[in-house]
């Protein structure tokens, strides 16, 4: 399945939304890293990924999410998961990457 992306800038929580749908793997990871890189250098904020309609991620669209957010952090930025699946939340726990892409309700 392809991998949509939607986005907006919110100018009330002065944050990135970003809505993705499909999968995330070696494919399609290349796209989420352009998109997730135009959009910090259109306006330094944080960014806020809407897993909802997210139905899979392997390895590849991890390490695009940690890169980028290892590049945010240099600026006191950074990414956070909103609505994962629960086969993304459960591999967030596994890989402890919960800790920092996901609020502290999501992964309790």
């Amino acid at each position: 399945m392809a991998l949509q992306m939607k986005h907006d800038f919110s100018q009330e929580a002065g944050v990135w939304k970003v809505r993705v749908s499909g999968e995330v793997d070696v494919a399609t990871a290349g796209g989420l890293r352009g998109l997730l890189a135009d959009l910090f250098q259109e306006k330094q904020s944080d960014i806020v990924l809407d897993m909802s309609d997210l139905s899979y991620i392997d390895s590849t669209g991890l390490g695009v999410l940690i890169g980028a957010y290892g590049r945010m952090q240099e600026s006191g930025h950074g990414i956070r998961v909103e609505h994962p699946r629960e086969n993304i939340a459960k591999l967030l726990r596994i890989t402890s990457l919960d800790r920092i892409f996901c609020a502290a309700e999501q992964t309790e």
